[in-house]
């Protein structure tokens, strides 16, 4: 006879536990449209500075009228043994934070004298 009893009193118990899940209120979500920029995923460290960039040819601006383009130039990328041409191209550019921020573009930067060199990804510099 207690099992029955504890079977009723803890059925109960968890239906409302299951029940108050269900039947909570849905939480209004945030919406962010500034723009953030995001830390670059991966860190790549190369030995040795890159080449000189390789000679290109620009080619015209896409026609698109609501989008901010903007020519990145190609570069060497290391791809852990070896450096490997990218081919420059257009890249929509995010918007400017502030009315004094330059644009920095990306480029190798040495760590320290004699150290390694890291991808800095492009990004507005206040």
């Amino acid at each position: 006879m207690s099992r029955r009893r504890t079977a009723f009193v803890a059925l109960p118990a968890i239906a409302a536990l299951l029940g108050a899940a269900v039947a909570a209120p849905a939480t209004a979500q945030v919406v962010v449209t500034a723009p953030i920029q995001l830390a670059q995923a991966t860190v790549v460290v190369a030995p040795t500075a890159p080449p000189p960039p390789q000679a290109e040819t620009v080619p015209p601006p896409p026609t698109t009228a609501t989008v901010t383009t903007y020519w990145q130039p190609g570069h060497w990328n290391w791809n852990g043994s070896s450096w490997v041409w990218i081919d420059g191209r257009y890249e929509q550019r995010v918007t400017q934070p502030t009315p004094t921020a330059t644009w920095v573009p990306s480029q190798w930067m040495q760590q320290t004298p004699g150290g390694g060199y890291v991808w800095v990804a492009g990004h507005w510099q206040s």
